[in-house]
């Protein structure tokens, strides 16, 4: 039985996976900015480094340390590069990327005293494939993708494990959280998040098996896999995928734009 903190609980793939860890039996700690959540629940805001020093103390009173962080809280957004506004790359910075370096950093110190630990990053399909009128959110979760290769391999010699997800769209209140100025692209995002097949719980069953098998890259979908090795493996392919996108984005907006 591990001892598991989940930032991003209260909703979507975070509360997912806090039901997939629990039917397995592990003792989980639920963490989100909201003040109110099930038992065990703890207030996290993954920009605040006292919230993060809270979770430490919290896990280090109640169970003497920690075995998996998952650090899922994240927001969606994008845009054309001249109409999202630089406060937006600044909050989808902040909270994507810069709240998983706040979570590792808070941890990591708990992981090397003991000699122990695992850390799991949700990034996106966004972070591997790089669609056009995306490139805030494709730039942090690339990030978040780059820092966990980064660990796999600075904490290994702790017995420290690192996994980064990159599931492509699936059905969650994600779409809730996109604002900004782009609101042809939040329209379209907003779109493929709530016509997608897929569920939370299909992700999180595949997210934790790939866990238990402790893979560095999580792929758990079918159509973020296709993508993935189109773009390794069939380069010029992928390019002419890309450029049709961004080609129907451009008309588009020029339609709505006249």
């Amino acid at each position: 039985m591990s001892r598991v903190l989940v930032t991003g609980a209260a909703s979507g793939l975070g509360a997912a996976l806090v039901a997939r860890f629990v039917a397995d039996g592990h003792q989980v700690l639920s963490t989100d900015v909201g003040a109110d959540g099930a038992a065990p629940y703890l207030k996290l805001d993954v920009r605040d480094p006292a919230d993060w020093d809270a979770a430490v103390a919290w896990c280090q009173d109640n169970w003497g340390g920690l075995d998996i962080l998952v650090n899922n809280a994240g927001i969606a957004t994008g845009g054309r590069i001249d109409v999202e506004t630089l406060d937006e790359w600044d909050r989808v910075v902040d909270i994507n990327l810069m709240g998983v370096v706040r979570g590792c950093r808070a941890f990591v110190p708990v992981f090397k005293r003991q000699r122990s630990g695992y850390i799991v990053n949700t990034a996106s399909a966004a972070g591997l494939v790089h669609p056009p009128m995306m490139s805030s959110y494709n730039t942090v979760k690339a990030g978040v993708v780059a820092l966990s290769e980064t660990l796999s391999h600075e904490l290994h010699p702790y017995g420290i494990t690192v996994s980064v997800v990159c599931p492509s769209f699936f059905r969650t209140n994600l779409a809730d959280s996109i604002r900004g100025a782009d609101s042809a692209m939040g329209a379209t995002a907003r779109q493929l998040i709530e016509k997608s097949p897929r569920t939370a719980d299909d992700i999180a069953a595949v997210v934790v098996a790939g866990i238990g098998k402790q893979r560095h890259l999580i792929i758990p979908d079918r159509p973020a896999r296709v993508a993935y090795w189109t773009k390794r493996l069939v380069r010029p392919l992928y390019n002419s995928q890309m450029r049709r996108i961004a080609e129907r984005a451009r008309q588009r907006a020029e339609a709505k734009d006249g």
